[in-house]
């Protein structure tokens, strides 16, 4: 039988109102399979304009939605954690404020859920300035073995594409407060917990990438994270020693290169997984 879910998506300070209101609109009015609610989590003041946004969005939503507002800004995994509790069903979409989702985005990923998987996600288009014209595609794996293998050396799953049992994601002890790195972190708790999971192979999101994006990649506080969520995953025991040393090297190395090398190699060995 058809389940029910919860959309969740978080805003902040940083956000923009027109960003947001596509964002909301791709992924509720415009998919051919709606959530039943959602949750808007306001991390924290936002400026009046994008306030206004959010409540004429929260006034025309054909679905019921809760805002919660946060009265200081506490960090997305932290955030997420809030709205999850505030979610009305086990099963929720993640949708990030600045992405546009496909129209049957949900009508593809629901009944995969829907078959017994705790955790699907899909490939994903990244876009510039103009939707309309992709400058890259993030293809993940997609059969439960490949995305374990993938999961430790990279990050398996686009995580504003995800839809997830929140059962599962709480019985993990959620995203917690693990800064830039509370999704990759979350999905290895899950696959040591026995999650089944999946990804469709197809991109059912549309992924901004602003100015800086391959900066905010690199330098020490990038660095400092990845160091710690490799830590993390060995006290898991989700990687071996020998994988943990791999990606201390490479994947801390990734951290420091010059930005027009990180670039390359994000195109060429993170972003389209090739077995």
């Amino acid at each position: 039988m058809p389940e029910q879910f919860s959309l969740l998506l978080p805003v902040w300070a940083g956000d923009r109102a027109d960003f947001l209101t596509t964002a909301f609109r791709s992924s509720v009015e415009g998919q051919t399979r709606r959530p039943d609610h959602v949750v808007i989590v306001r991390d924290g003041p936002v400026p009046a304009p994008l306030a206004a946004t959010i409540a004429g969005l929260v006034a025309s939503s054909p679905v019921p939605v809760d805002v919660l507002e946060g009265a200081e800004n506490v960090g997305l995994g932290p955030a997420l954690d809030a709205g999850l509790d505030a979610c009305r069903h086990d099963v929720v979409a993640r949708m990030d404020a600045d992405d546009i989702s496909f129209p049957h985005r949900f009508a593809v990923q629901l009944p995969i859920i829907e078959s017994g998987v705790d955790l699907v996600g899909s490939g994903l288009q990244e876009f510039g300035d103009d939707p309309d014209e992709i400058v890259g595609t993030r293809t993940p794996p997609v059969d439960a073995h490949d995305i374990a293998v993938r999961a430790r050396f990279a990050d398996p799953f686009n995580h504003p594409t995800v839809v997830y049992r929140r059962d599962l994601v709480r019985a993990v002890g959620g995203y917690s407060d693990f800064a830039l790195m509370e999704d990759y972190l979350l999905w290895a708790k899950m696959l040591v917990a026995g999650a089944r999971v999946a990804n469709v192979a197809e991109p059912l999101v549309k992924y901004r990438v602003g100015s800086g994006a391959y900066a905010r990649r690199g330098g020490l506080g990038q660095l400092r994270a990845e160091l710690a969520v490799q830590r993390r995953f060995r006290e898991l025991g989700f990687t071996t020693r020998g994988q943990f040393a791999r990606n201390v090297v490479v994947r801390g190395g990734y951290r420091l290169v010059p930005e027009s090398l990180r670039r390359m190699a994000y195109r060429r060995v993170i972003a389209t997984y090739r077995g």
